[in-house]
């Protein structure tokens, strides 16, 4: 049976899957919570539960069932300390014996995670009642922690199977309260990276709570500086009251190398102030809002990216599993609601989420709304008239692509499930691959591309669960990274601008959503065939130049040599530009300047690429021989819920990584003692002084896992151009860049392909 339409839950239209039953579902019983006022985001709280049994009451070996979204991050209950965080107790009212259970995944997506509460001798008879305390506060507990992101109405479903059929019946009124903002502790000044003179421009402030929640500030007087002349920014301004976030509009500069605007005491991201052909467009192409596995709805999703994010675009990539007829026309609706050339631009799209042997994860894009959803399979979807739509592999959705002749791309990235290059790529649909998300950050997608003959671009996204598009913080649970932006070099703020910049691989990717400058260039000395398209499709040139940009590909070139150069612009210092050919490291490049006395250890990597990939790093980092630091720094640390403890000499910690990289810095009193690494994974001990000859790293098996330790220098730049004489292998070539900045950000550029 489907889902009651009155229900107030995402996706409560008929079509989806039922995990449960309506079967007299007025007459099983009632729930309700108290309290149901507002509580604070990763906060510690205390919530009743009381289920009064109905007209059946509940049988012997009956139960209860409650439910929190896959992707809530609540703590995970616990039955047997009643003085640790999340204990959690049941008592019915008329003596019966109770047993409770927790399984993560028990009940079906999306609201898997599953405490039963059992009748294990006795029964219930009509009236009687079963209370659960969750963060039962009695024995000393300080509560259940809270899910660390804000939802208009955080929901526990509650189900009962009061026949002791195994058959739980979705009670008619669900239990919820509002999850919000709290303290806000980190202030953000967004600034675009380029504009032309005299065009205008917006700038966003906002500040967020410890764990990336958009937070109100208190109504006050602020002051704005600009370091150079920009036309319209007020010098002091009032907050407005209860905003989240506030946007300043109409701005203008008619010149400036580097223009930041400093809001109180904390500096914008450099915006550089020249003309050009094309405007960056900040984009996150991948979230998913609560009518799928997400949070929130699909509008709530698309104001945040707006409005407190600060994005130029995105597009809603929900899994076509489980979005039904009335969930695609509803997304539809949004798509064209929202988008506003020159303001916002929402993109169609889904994503197509088939099993890693049928090709993996796709992000399919349109450019308008009202194209035809080719589903993976109706998994979670009970309507079957439209199964004659789906693409049940990699191969066959390309065919059904290409055979609607209209514009679209597919984007391979790595999700729960990872994209199989090697079982399927479309060199026309499939112009970008993404290299970062919420779930970690995934170089070898990228080499994969390659090492298939693909000629891609390279973009970023969140990938976001938890209804932060374009801002999108991990939390503390399964994703292990803050995730990313795509810039896109476009005509213009548009779908249709959008949809160039992707055509042309026109763009470049960074991780912690980071706003950063970036430029590249290539300079032969005689002119080769420009492609839009992949050549190996057959078609012919789009002209002949000697000059190329991130994304361009070049064909028969005849030199030996190429002149790349580029131009990076960051709010952070430059750690390390690795300049790249393919899969090829072909240098290293570091801001001048001798190592300093600040040591930096780092813990990097993945178990291996799917699901499991989380490596769990725990132990201790320490210095001995009478050296010691001052305030020890977490690079990457999202999760606030793992420990990061530093003395003088000793650091304990847990992390965990995904692909990228965490990270510990510290200023050195001296380097004349030794450096001590007590990891589960690496045991590591030497002088201090060998780090000044460069980098150590030990490896730790998994995929690129490692860690570590180098020193950098006292101050580092962050703006760098760089220019280097290329020597051009036969082939293809595919030159490009891959930043690190000393924020724990990274940013890599779409190559520039020369085929010799």
């Amino acid at each position: 049976m489907s889902r009651p339409r009155h229900l107030d839950l995402p996706n409560a239209h008929p079509g989806h899957t039922a995990h449960f039953t309506d079967y007299r579902a007025a007459e099983i019983g009632s729930v309700t919570i108290s309290p149901d006022g507002p509580v604070e985001a990763g906060s510690f709280a205390s919530h009743m539960l009381v289920f009064t049994a109905g007209r059946f009451g509940v049988d012997d070996t009956g139960s209860l069932r409650i439910c929190t979204r896959q992707v809530s991050d609540n703590g995970r209950p616990q039955f047997t300390d009643p003085r640790a965080a999340n204990h959690v107790t049941a008592e019915a009212s008329n003596g019966a014996k109770l047993v409770l259970d927790y399984n993560p995944k028990l009940a079906m997506r999306p609201w898997s995670r599953t405490i039963t509460v059992t009748v294990a001798r006795g029964f219930l008879s009509p009236g009687d009642t079963i209370t659960i305390r969750l963060g039962d506060r009695r024995g000393g507990s300080p509560g259940m922690r809270m899910q660390t992101y804000c939802e208009a109405r955080f929901h526990y479903l509650v189900l009962a199977d009061v026949f002791a059929t195994c058959n739980w019946a979705l009670l008619p009124v669900q239990p919820g309260f509002p999850i919000v903002p709290g303290p806000p502790v980190r202030r953000l000044a967004i600034l675009p990276t380029r504009r032309a003179p005299d065009e205008p421009f917006a700038l966003l402030l906002r500040a967020d709570d410890r764990w990336g929640n958009p937070a109100a500030l208190p109504a006050g007087e602020h002051h704005l500086t600009a370091s150079a002349p920009v036309a319209g920014l007020p010098e002091r301004f009032t907050w407005p009251e209860g905003a989240r976030a506030h946007r300043i509009e109409g701005l203008t500069a008619a010149a400036a190398e580097a223009l930041t605007i400093r809001w109180d005491d904390v500096p914008s991201n450099p915006m550089r102030i020249a003309p050009g052909p094309l405007r960056p467009v900040w984009a996150d192409l991948h979230g998913q809002s609560g009518e799928t596995v997400g949070t929130g709805t699909i509008d709530a999703l698309a104001t945040y990216a707006r409005d407190l994010a600060g994005v130029d675009a995105i597009c809603h990539q929900g899994n076509d599993f489980q979005i039904t007829g009335e969930g695609w026309a509803d997304f539809n609706r949004a798509f064209d609601a929202f988008d506003q050339p020159g303001r916002f631009v929402f993109l169609p799209g889904y994503e197509w989420s088939g099993n890693t042997a049928l090709g993996g994860d796709r992000n399919v894009i349109f450019p308008e709304a009202g194209r035809t959803i080719h589903r993976s399979c109706h998994a979670l979807i009970e309507a079957l008239e439209d199964e004659h739509t789906d693409a049940l592999d990699a191969r066959a959705l390309h065919v059904a692509l290409r055979a609607e002749g209209r514009p679209v791309f597919c984007i391979p990235h790595v999700g729960g499930r990872y994209a199989n290059l090697h079982y399927a790529h479309d060199r026309a649909l499939e112009r970008a691959v993404e290299v970062h998300s919420d779930w970690g950050t995934f170089d070898w997608l990228f080499e994969d591309a390659l090492a298939v003959g693909a000629r891609v671009g390279i973009v970023a996204g969140s990938d976001g669960h938890k209804g932060r598009q374009g801002a999108s913080h991990p939390g503390a649970s399964q994703f292990g990274s803050y995730g990313g932006l795509t810039c896109l070099l476009a005509p213009e703020l548009s779908r249709a601008g959008v949809f160039e910049a992707l055509r042309r691989r026109h763009h470049y990717a960074t991780t912690n959503a980071a706003r950063i400058h970036a430029d590249v260039a290539v300079t032969l000395a005689s002119p080769a065939a420009l492609h839009i398209d992949d050549p190996a499709l057959g078609g012919a040139p789009d002209g002949q130049t000697a000059q190329a940009v991130m994304g361009d590909i070049l064909a028969g070139v005849a030199d030996d040599t190429a002149l790349f150069e580029a131009e990076i612009m960051a709010a952070s210092p430059i750690e390390r530009i690795e300049l790249r050919n393919g899969r090829e490291l072909l240098e290293v490049i570091r801001p001048d300047g001798p190592p300093g006395n600040r040591l930096r250890v780092v813990w990097e990597g993945s178990e291996y690429r799917g699901r499991g990939r989380e490596t769990s790093w725990i132990g201790e980092i320490g210095l001995g021989g009478g050296t010691t630091w001052g305030a020890v720094r977490a690079i990457n640390r999202f999760n606030l819920d793992h420990r990061f403890e530093a003395d003088a000499t000793t650091l304990r910690f847990q992390g965990v990584t995904t692909g990228g990289f965490q990270a510990m810095e510290a200023p050195l009193s001296d380097l004349e003692g030794m450096l001590r690494i007590e990891t589960g994974l690496v045991k590591a001990e030497l002088p201090l002084r060998e780090l000044l000859a460069g980098e150590r790293r030990w490896e730790a098996g998994g995929l690129g896992r490692a860690m570590r330790a180098f020193l950098l220098p006292d101050s580092a730049p962050s703006a760098m151009r760089i220019s280097r004489r290329i020597a051009l292998r036969p082939g293809d070539n595919a030159l490009y860049l891959r930043a690190t900045f000393e924020d724990g950000s990274v940013l890599w550029t779409s190559p520039v392909y020369l085929l010799r």
